[in-house]
């Protein structure tokens, strides 16, 4: 199960990634692509939307289920991965290279502080 060490993650199994000083990246974890196995649909907000930290935002439909993925932060969406909605078994093949979801710009004071680094999400999904 690869789980980048540069991410930081929710219980949910959403991945985020600061790309800089006013941008996150998010998409789901390994785990939850292999948990949901072949991904065939995927909706996403339109950009502008403003998110709160735990609210869902997406819909993953795969061949054995529906699941929501819910916002690691709050903020608003800046961009979403078009390529994701139109091939959304990137989500399968590349979790945490092309098949990230949206991207962010987080609200003031919102931080990935509180979400879990790479060990204790191991311990997470070991456990």
């Amino acid at each position: 199960m690869e789980v980048p060490a540069d991410l930081r993650y929710t219980q949910n199994h959403e991945w985020a990634r600061l790309l800089d000083d006013t941008s996150v990246r998010i998409g789901i974890t390994d785990f939850a692509q292999h948990a949901l196995t072949d991904i065939v649909f995927v909706e996403l907000p339109d950009p502008g939307v403003c998110l709160e930290s735990g609210s869902s935002f997406a819909i993953v439909e795969s061949t054995k289920s529906v699941s929501e993925i819910y916002a690691p932060i709050s903020g608003e969406v800046t961009a979403i991965n078009d390529e994701v909605v139109a091939s959304p078994e990137l989500l399968n093949s590349d979790p945490y290279g092309n098949g990230w979801l949206i991207e962010l710009t987080p609200k003031v004071g919102a931080s990935l502080d509180n979400l879990m680094d790479a060990a204790s999400y191991l311990d997470h999904i070991s456990g």
